[in-house]
């Protein structure tokens, strides 16, 4: 029995999210029924981050365990042959058998794209915010440094949020604008459910003007969810990496 570590790249548009669900369809869903015809064994991974519906990936990350003779190396370019066009493998390789996905120490980055413009762009709606009143990247940038450390994000999170503490760290946060687009790449430890979404959302609330930068602080303060910004829609979200410790 060997381990097999992938990382997996999806557009999320068309996915129920990653988590399998009962007669709906899910990235995970798609590995497993993947994974279980090439390998002719009941493949289950496990997966990294449990993205929402309409999120995207570029570097998630999903490890199984199987008795197959493929070479670890080779599961990536077997795999892609069941997988649909909207998931495909980038990467595999083999890991030690306790390796678990989110349980070792990682740093995750996440970027959250948004098109600003009055105009909607018909080829960016999967893949963006369209956010047509006019934002200042600098406003945000300024802000996002209020949220840059180890805090008790509840203020941050979905009142549905499950975790057993509150507390993240957040590495850094960077916004950049490249015409009509404004990037957020946030860089993390671990991240609470719409934790990524809800920052965006709040910080669009500064750059739009409604709120000055340090405003952002007080939901981050109060660990109160209504004082933060609306939660961002989730097709403007991609897990770019997540990188492990060795």
């Amino acid at each position: 029995m060997k381990r097999i570590k992938l990382t997996v790249a999806y557009d999320g548009t068309d996915f129920h999210g990653w988590q399998i669900q009962p007669g709906v369809r899910t990235v995970e869903g798609e590995l497993n029924t993947a994974l279980s015809e090439l390998t002719k064994e009941e493949i289950t991974v496990i997966g990294a981050s449990r993205t929402d519906a309409g999120v995207h990936a570029n570097g998630n990350v999903a490890v199984f365990d199987t008795e197959s003779t493929i070479p670890p190396e080779r599961f990536m370019q077997a795999l892609n042959t069941y997988l649909p066009q909207d998931v495909k493998v980038v990467s595999s390789c083999e890991v030690a058998g306790d390796f678990h996905p989110r349980k070792c120490d990682c740093v995750k980055t996440y970027e959250y794209r948004i098109h600003n413009s009055q105009i909607p762009d018909p080829l960016r709606v999967r893949y963006t915010w369209d956010y047509q009143r006019p934002l200042d990247e600098k406003r945000m940038r300024e802000a996002a440094q209020y949220l840059v450390g180890t805090h008790d994000f509840a203020g941050y999170a979905s009142v549905h949020t499950q975790a057993e503490t509150t507390v993240r760290t957040v590495y850094s946060i960077e916004v950049q604008r490249d015409g009509e687009e404004i990037s957020v790449l946030v860089k993390g430890s671990g991240f609470l459910y719409n934790m990524v979404r809800i920052i965006a959302g709040t910080l669009t609330e500064v750059g739009c003007g409604n709120h000055e930068p340090e405003w952002v602080k007080l939901a981050l303060d109060a660990c109160d969810r209504t004082l933060s910004g609306p939660t961002a829609p989730p097709q403007g979200l991609t897990l770019k990496e997540i990188k492990y410790a060795d």
